[in-house]
Order: C-alpha cells, then structure tokens, then sequence
C-alpha cells in the first residue's frame, strides 16, 4: 500500500536541511558570476579603447583564467572530498572580493590581466560552482537533478540582471569603481550563508541523502528504491571510490570530457563576445545588454525544467536535446538582422544553456557517485577547460583576421551538433574488479 501514497515518516519528518545547502548555492552562484564572461563582456569595449588592446589580445584573458581555473580544480578536487567546503568558499569570496577591488585602481592592461588570473579566478574556482554542485550532490541521489538546477538558478538570476546592472553601474561611476562594487557584494553574499549553512555530507549530520529515513547503504528505503528510475539506480550503483587512475581508464570519463569540452570551446568565446556582436550588428549598447538577459532569462525560467527531466529519462538523451536546441538557436541567432529573430535565436540558445549547466553535474554524479565525487570532477574540470580556454581568443582572433564573428559562430554551432553525437556513446563506468567496492556504511 505504500506505493499509493506517503509513509507515514515521509509525511511527519522535518525539512530536510539539504535544502538550505541548495540556497546557499543559489547565493554563492549569484556571487560568482561578477567574474564570468557574459559580465566581462559588458566590459570589452571600453576596457579595450581606455587601456589601448585589440579584441584578440582582450580575449587571451580568457585563456588565461580558465587554464588558471582549470588548475585549481584539478588541485581542490580532492580537498572538496577530505574537508569541509564552507572554509573553501569562504577563502575563495575573500580572495575574489580582494581581487575585484583592486581591479578598481589598474591603469595599464597587464595589471588588469594580472588581477583577474590570480585572485579573481582563484577566489572564484574556490567558491564556485565546482565545490558547491559536488556538496550538494552529495546530499541528493533521488532529487539531484532538481537540486542541483535549483542552485543553478542564481546563476541565471545574476546572468538577467548583471548586464544591466554592470551597464548601468558603469554610466553611473565608471568601469572601475564597478568592480569595487563587485567586490563588496561577493564578500557579503558568500560568506555569511556559507560559514552558516554549509555542510559537507548528510551523514556528518546523522542524516542520509534526500532524508531517507533508512540507514542503508544507498540511503533509500525499499519502497522508494522500487521506484527510481533507470539513471538513479546507476546513482546509487556508483556511491564507490574512485582514484584518479581508475578514473582516467575509464572509457565514459574522456567521452564526458571531449563531449562538454568541445562545447565548452563555443561557450567562453560567445559568452565575453556576444555583447560586441550585437553592438556590431547595429544595436545600441543597452538593447545589446537585453539580447545578454534574454539568453539569461530563458536559462532561468528553463534551468528547473531540465532538472526534473534529468531526474526521469535518461540523462544522455536529455543531453542531447539541450545541445540541438542550442545549435538551433544559434543558427538562427547568426543568420539573421532582425530584431525579433536574433531575440528568438538567443532566447533558444539561452534554454538550451540552462541545460548544459545541469546536466553534465548529474551525469558526472550519477556516473562515478558521491564518494570521490571531488577528485573526478575536478579532473575533468581541468580537462573540460583545456578545451574551454581556446574559445575567447578563436572568437577575438577571427574577429580581427575577417571583421566579423560569423566563422566562429558556426563552428559553435557545429560543435553543439557533434556533442550531441558523442554524448550518446557514453556508458555507465564499471569499478574495476580489483577496486575498493562499495563503501559500507556503520
């Protein structure tokens, strides 16, 4: 009888305080995002004219943050998994917030360069989405999908608004004393809730994920695990450890690797060039900031919705829906002058965004699970942004050689197509026989 409706624990039990991890995420997110690309951009030209660099040159920054970023996953991999992640995010919005603030004083574009591939990028890997996207999967095997878009959605709520509002700041003070301010917020919004909020298992709480009442080793009871689906059972068949090693054998890590990395190359070049390409094609710099919110609205009206979806058919497949509605919007978004369909263009590309940002955190956690969750994420988030770092200067170099952004808009789009053929290949990694198994718990 259980099956027709709740248990009687299911309907007495107390919130679950996962949750309020996932609104520490949802802060953290929005805290991040003064250093992404889609603030940067805002800031392209007039960074360029006053410190005197060509687009190509601006965009090597870029490179050097995400191979900066790349490394410092690699490093905080396995520190995610042995420590707790509120000190992590709390040293990283320290960091960033110090970085941010001295960006306000640069007056050459080394110094500016400087700021951003040290402090910005270190304190912003720290406090990111890597370590916040791991501590909550680790809370969440049954609604990981939906708590992970969740968190996401500051992202989406600071990519709506911090054209705008970076647009905005900058008429008002300048683009310097903008990133003072970026400074002061990220400090007050990660800090705080992390140090409070944070922690980094369930079972340091006496608690198991999604709040299963039962202490088994999958943390679910046996009338809930009857009913999950194909892709939460291998969630739960992969709560082993993981080496680096056995890892790196595996056939499934370089696939999700080359599939999100090859994408990844499209998404940093289109992020900090987006701005100047609207401007480019004869709209005014703020309706150039709307076009930017557009693809930001629709990944966060869209971002639960992928989620849920990640949480009911199988996670490749929903993948690869995400890349052609994104290759579709692209499209669109490039061969046109129109008004309503560059809008309509970038309103598609931003859906599809929305799920790339979901999905390759759950498949990463249902495939290779909780326990070392840390150290194989943060490999192939070295590995990911390999790829990711050539895409600012692909994008600002061809801008230079053809004075246009057509050519690098298309290979984007093409690559969106060949992802959503790789994802496919993709299979659930098997523990090598001579591993460690699976962790029993007390």
């Amino acid at each position: 009888m259980q099956s027709q409706g709740k248990s009687s624990y299911e309907q007495k039990r107390p919130f679950f305080y996962g949750w309020y991890i996932v609104g520490v995420g949802v802060v953290t997110q929005i805290a991040s995002a003064f250093s992404l690309s889609s603030t940067l951009s805002v800031f392209l030209k007039p960074i360029t004219e006053d410190l005197g660099v060509s687009r190509g040159v601006f965009s090597l920054l870029r490179t050097g943050e995400i191979l900066v970023s790349a490394v410092i996953a690699h490093l905080i991999g396995p520190l995610i998994d042995r420590h707790d992640g509120r000190w992590l995010i709390t040293i990283g919005a320290v960091v960033a917030s110090a970085g941010y603030l001295l960006l306000s004083q640069v007056q050459e574009f080394w110094q500016f360069f400087l700021l951003r591939c040290s402090l910005v990028t270190v304190g912003d890997t720290l406090m990111g989405s890597l370590v916040v996207n791991v501590i909550i999967s680790r809370w969440f095997i049954r609604k990981r999908g939906r708590a992970i878009a969740i968190a996401n959605l500051g992202t989406g709520i600071a990519k709506v608004s911090m054209p705008l509002f970076a647009a905005s700041l900058f008429v008002w003070v300048g683009w310097r004393q903008t990133w003072a301010v970026f400074g002061i917020l990220a400090l007050v919004l990660a800090v705080g809730p992390a140090i409070a909020f944070i922690r980094t298992c369930p079972e340091d709480m006496g608690l198991h994920p999604d709040g299963a009442p039962i202490p088994r080793q999958t943390g679910i009871s046996p009338g809930r695990e009857a009913r999950l689906s194909a892709t939460q059972r291998q969630a739960l068949a992969a709560d082993v450890m993981w080496s680096r090693a056995e890892a790196l054998r595996t056939q499934a890590f370089w696939l999700l690797v080359i599939t999100f990395g090859i994408a990844s190359v499209g998404i940093g070049g289109l992020n900090l060039h987006v701005f100047a390409f609207v401007t480019d094609i004869g709209y005014p710099p703020i309706m150039a900031a709307t076009f930017m919110s557009v693809i930001a609205l629709s990944q966060l009206v869209f971002t639960l919705l992928w989620g849920l979806l990640a949480e009911r058919v199988d996670i490749r497949k929903a993948a690869v829906v995400q890349f052609l509605i994104q290759a579709l919007g692209l499209t669109l978004a490039i061969n046109s002058r129109q008004l309503l369909y560059v809008y309509a263009g970038f309103f598609l590309y931003g859906i599809g965004l929305g799920g790339s940002f979901v999905l390759r955190e759950v498949i990463w956690a249902n495939y290779y699970g909780r326990l070392s969750l840390g150290t194989v994420r943060g490999m192939g988030t070295f590995l990911t942004q390999v790829f990711a770092a050539s895409g600012a200067p692909f994008f600002g170099f061809l801008f230079d050689a053809t004075g246009s952004y057509f050519i690098s808009f298309t290979f984007f789009a093409i690559a969106l197509l060949v992802s959503a053929i790789l994802i496919m290949l993709v299979r659930p990694p098997k523990k090598p026989a001579s591993g460690n198994g699976p962790v029993k718990k007390d």
